[in-house]
């Protein structure tokens, strides 16, 4: 995972209507804390901000401000709930070589056996890796698993460095019976019939 560099300038002044006053200038308020620092509240540049978070919950951040550098992780970011702009931030300061838990996508590839239907019962794991070697993702074939096969959560291949930080009997996926689900959906016209005399 790449870092984004991303200039922070202190600010002084609090509550909502100098949060408006930044977001009307284009900037996202923003918190940095974390290892016992006293919080830091920063001013944020909206527009990189936004790319640098766009799609990616666990983007490494080196926040400039004031001439030094401070890796950190999004821990919190508030939208608009209609624009969906970014509205603030905190921000957890961490260190290079330090472990931290955060939650990563899982992508299934692959099919299951003819006759069995993936059904996903949670799209992301709980990983404990290095701040600085966080993974987009993880993939788990489930190319010819047959019907009644559930993946658990500590059979999913890890990337090197990481370790499962949830509950390694957590069911991730299971392959359910095709044929069987649609034999239990109610037929059009099934409705009983009156018993003849």
């Amino acid at each position: 995972m790449s870092e984004v560099k991303l200039s922070a300038t202190p600010r002084n002044d609090f509550g909502k209507g100098a949060a408006r006053r930044l977001r009307r200038d284009h900037q996202v308020p923003a918190v940095l804390y974390g290892h016992g620092t006293d919080p830091v509240h920063v001013a944020l540049p909206g527009h990189a901000t936004m790319l640098a978070l766009k799609g990616n919950a666990n983007a490494l951040l080196t926040i400039e401000i004031e001439g030094k550098s401070q890796l950190a992780l999004p821990k919190d970011v508030q939208r608009h709930p209609l624009k969906g702009t970014i509205e603030h931030v905190d921000l957890l300061i961490v260190r290079r070589g330090e472990k931290v838990t955060v939650e990563v996508p899982v992508h299934f590839t692959g099919d299951p056996a003819p006759g069995g239907l993936a059904q996903i019962e949670t799209n992301s794991l709980s990983l404990e890796v290095e701040a600085t070697a966080i993974p987009d993702g993880v993939e788990h074939s489930i190319e010819g698993l047959a019907p009644g096969t559930q993946v658990l959560a500590g059979q999913i291949t890890l990337p090197s460095g990481a370790s499962l930080a949830g509950d390694a009997e957590a069911i991730v996926l299971v392959v359910s019976d095709a044929s069987r689900s649609s034999e239990d959906a109610p037929a059009e016209g099934d409705a009983e019939a009156p018993a003849e005399a």
